[in-house]
């Protein structure tokens, strides 16, 4: 099981309800045989997703064709519905058939004035009670998940049946699964780095934590095939651990 950052391009989960797809590179054909690639070795790997086309990492003066990017993503069953670009990229990227969105923005806090002498003595600073954040319980989920499901957990997730091939869960939180898991889980979807996946058997289609994946492409080592296993994240890799349940 390899972490799946290419040279070429990476998918990494969006703000919204989309992935982002990150161009690292000008070159189509090469583009191209990575994603056929992708597609013969796992063909239910994209399943339909919509994504965003992401060329914000293409440096100064590199230029892409997007229309023929998008013809390439459908051939994989990736649907793009958006272009994120810096603006210096607008000029040439707006002659695509794609509207621009804006993903990943950070609001920056209004700085604080500099404070003013002053002889009068300032006001008591009021007593301020500590805030604590609303609990987001988990979901459960007491049934199987076929082929085609997605269940969507703003915090933590518990499914206690069998997550079936071409099924998805995704947590913003932990995720348990008290069963098989054949299809999809993708932890930590919001840029949690924290969290984790936990499953009773391990036999993945995909696991993600906080955007960085992997795929079953090669057989996953003994002590992990059809085990109990924890996974985490690690300096940007996925670390998967036998999990002792007694």
């Amino acid at each position: 099981m390899s972490n799946k950052k290419t040279s070429c391009f990476e998918l990494r989960n969006s703000s919204f309800d989309t992935l982002l797809f990150t161009v690292k590179t000008v070159d189509l054909e090469v583009l191209h045989q990575a994603l056929k690639r992708r597609f013969e070795v796992a063909p239910e790997f994209f399943a339909n997703d919509i994504v965003v086309i992401d060329v914000r990492p293409l440096h100064a003066g590199e230029t892409i064709d997007i229309d023929a990017l998008a013809a390439m993503l459908r051939e994989v069953r990736m649907y793009p519905v958006g272009l994120a670009a810096h603006e210096a990229q607008r000029t040439w990227a707006q002659h695509s058939g794609l509207p621009f969105v804006e993903v990943g923005v950070e609001r920056i806090a209004p700085q604080p004035a500099a404070p003013v002498a002053s002889p009068v003595a300032p006001p008591p600073i009021p007593k301020i009670e500590p805030h604590i954040e609303d609990y987001k319980s988990a979901l459960v989920i007491d049934k199987p998940l076929r082929s085609g499901q997605q269940v969507y957990a703003k915090g933590d997730l518990i499914v206690l049946g069998v997550v079936s091939y071409g099924a998805e869960v995704i947590a913003e939180g932990h995720i348990h699964i008290y069963a098989p898991l054949r299809g999809r889980a993708l932890a930590g979807a919001q840029g949690n780095l924290n969290a984790r996946i936990f499953c009773t058997c391990l036999e993945p289609e995909l696991l993600s934590i906080a955007g960085i994946y992997r795929t079953t492409e090669t057989p996953l080592p003994a002590q992990v095939q059809g085990k109990p296993v924890q996974v985490s994240l690690l300096n940007e890799k996925l670390v998967i651990e036998p999990l002792k349940l007694t």
